[in-house]
């Protein structure tokens, strides 16, 4: 008998309602005061997030990627105002460095590597540190190889933070790797004050890559990736490793 992905069983809504009422996600209204609080966006640049931008970018509007915009824009201002630290991961590549399995993208001087138009006020923002990685991972990428130091392990001792509010694209995977990663790492004891993880869902996006498309376009059917459905289970499997889903932030 040959595998029959999900959604073409039965259509991607009904994909992601049978994916949901078995993996749910819980998400709640959390409550930023009283709390050292600081913020990361994984990489808004144009290479991921801006029409056109580049091969992993979306080619033509999508809602969910400018939901996230718009609410990565909402909630640093608010961040900004009260005074709160944050960092925004850049995916930065070397020309001609490949990253498997994703075609190139995000390569120095091509313009993909910085944010897209909308948060471009972000660079020199008081309290904003911008961090270039170079791998999906950014707590890997932020990794000096020679001495070990990690930029963003020391921002959050640095600034003292107990929760970090995280969002950006994709959901399944940079978001989804940073998260996982610092979960670790705090249960080893190499985050300092860093307690609580959570994970702001309206800041984040994935990309959409249907079936039918990848089959159209050469792709094998593993590279197939329903939006909605990875949105989805990229938040399970934060909530699952400990981080806490936000619907709404409560300043």
């Amino acid at each position: 008998m040959t595998d029959t992905p999900i959604d073409r069983l039965v259509g991607p809504a009904a994909a992601l309602e049978a994916v949901a009422a078995v993996m749910p996600v819980r998400p709640t209204r959390f409550a930023l005061d009283g709390k050292k609080i600081g913020k990361l966006d994984v990489d808004p640049v144009k290479g991921f997030a801006a029409v056109g931008g580049g091969n992993l970018a979306p080619p033509v509007a999508n809602a969910q990627v400018a939901r996230m915009i718009a609410e990565i824009d909402r909630t640093d201002r608010l961040f900004i105002e009260a005074r709160r630290p944050i960092a925004v991961f850049l995916d930065t590549h070397e020309p001609g460095k490949p990253e498997h399995p994703y075609p190139p993208h995000c390569e120095i001087g091509t313009g993909e590597e910085n944010l897209v138009d909308e948060l471009a006020w972000l660079e020199g923002a008081p309290g904003v540190t911008l961090m270039r990685k170079d791998c999906i991972d950014g707590v890997v990428g932020l990794t000096d190889p020679a001495t070990g130091r990690n930029r963003l392990l020391d921002w959050i001792l640095g600034n003292g933070i107990e929760t970090l509010v995280v969002d950006g694209i994709c959901t399944d995977i940079c978001v989804l790797q940073a998260v996982q990663t610092l979960l670790s790492a705090r249960n080893h004891g190499m985050t300092g004050p860093l307690r609580e993880i959570v994970v702001y869902e309206p800041g984040c996006a994935t990309y959409d890559l249907p079936l039918e498309t990848a089959r159209n376009i050469g792709l094998p059917d593993t590279a197939a990736h329903p939006q909605k459905v990875a949105h989805h289970i990229g938040l399970y499997l934060m909530q699952a490793s400990g981080a806490v889903i936000a619907q709404e932030l409560v300043f």
